[in-house]
């Protein structure tokens, strides 16, 4: 039914209920002839007289008694779910449906998750974790989280924090193996590589040289498709490998891991949120988004400034200090 149709038969109705076409257009914001002529609509498109009208009365005609009695029921169960489609867009309660990254984001997610549990208990999170990016529409996405803004049209994204990618070694491999001094010198060191768990691609190395980022390929010792693995690895002092800050950032913060090269340490990506309008949005999405942007834009837990890097670097190198035979090989090498 256009819009326009049942907006004349709600002119109808209110008309009859109060006996009177001017108190009708009243109720309804209308001016006395906008309701004149969507009563006159209506009667054309049904082809009868709904009302006998004079200047000083209104009243039914037979036409419009049966019409107004077939009517009214289907009327107030369509104003009935009108109301309670305004009342759940402003209640914050209901599901909410989330995605975002498998590899590293379930650390950065829970906090804001577990906090927006307790304000909003109504709420139901459905959260989906997949390194594929899928449907915004057939997904039914409400909020979603991606490295990069998200390529679906219609879309608003906001960055949240940059994606930093930082080499790492553990004390003990460290103590074994020592450090490389430059790019060239990973060659002689046991490296972990990423495997893309969407497109089964090993990864290489991404780093900062000068102003751009360039790939930098190494030979793995261990390739895993899972950054929570790769990350074990590395603690374990098995390799040295390429975490994300996120990761990283509270081992290098407690000492349980070095970075290394930090000149070297990308940042080219960020990762953000996005969501579809911004005033048609139910309350409990909003709401999500609100403390996401507040728990999240340039939260330190997520970075470790350029500072805190090379001194966790300096500190690291003083304590282990110890080169490998095989690196110290490579120190002719270029960078």
């Amino acid at each position: 039914m256009p819009i326009n149709e049942l907006r004349s038969i709600e002119t109808f109705a209110k008309a009859a209920e109060l006996g009177s076409l001017r108190q009708a257009a009243a109720a309804q914001g209308m001016t006395p002839q906008a309701a004149s002529q969507a009563l006159a609509q209506l009667e054309r498109h049904l082809g009868v007289r709904l009302f006998h009208r004079t200047t000083r009365s209104l009243s039914l005609t037979d036409e419009g008694r049966q019409f107004l009695e077939a009517a009214q029921p289907a009327l107030f169960g369509l104003q009935r779910a009108l109301h309670m489609a305004r009342q759940a867009k402003d209640k914050i309660a209901g599901p909410l449906r989330i995605v975002g990254p498998r590899s590293t984001f379930a650390p950065v997610l829970w906090p804001v998750l577990d906090e927006f549990c307790r304000l909003y208990p109504e709420v139901q999170p459905d959260v989906q974790l997949d390194d594929r990016i899928g449907n915004w529409v057939e997904d039914r996405v409400d909020v979603g989280f991606r490295v990069g803004p998200s390529p679906a049209e219609g879309v608003i994204a906001r960055k949240l924090f940059p994606l930093q990618l930082i080499i790492c070694a553990a004390p003990a491999y460290l103590i074994r193996h020592g450090a490389p001094d430059k790019l060239g010198a990973l060659a002689a060191h046991r490296c972990s590589a990423f495997r893309h768990p969407g497109t089964g691609r090993v990864l290489p190395w991404y780093v900062k040289v000068e102003d751009s980022m360039v790939e930098h390929p190494v030979v793995p010792a261990l390739c895993v498709n899972d950054e929570a693995l790769e990350t074990e690895a590395v603690l374990a002092g098995h390799v040295l490998g390429l975490l994300t800050g996120v990761t990283a950032a509270p081992h290098i913060r407690a000492q349980r891991l070095v970075p290394l090269l930090t000149r070297h340490v990308a940042d080219h990506s960020s990762t953000f949120v996005y969501y579809g309008s911004r005033t048609a949005q139910p309350r409990r999405v909003r709401a999500f988004i609100d403390l996401a942007v507040k728990r999240l834009v340039d939260n330190p837990a997520c970075v470790l400034t350029a500072k805190e890097l090379q001194a966790a670097e300096a500190k690291g190198r003083k304590a282990y200090p110890r080169q490998s035979s095989r690196a110290a090989s490579t120190a002719s090498s270029p960078s």
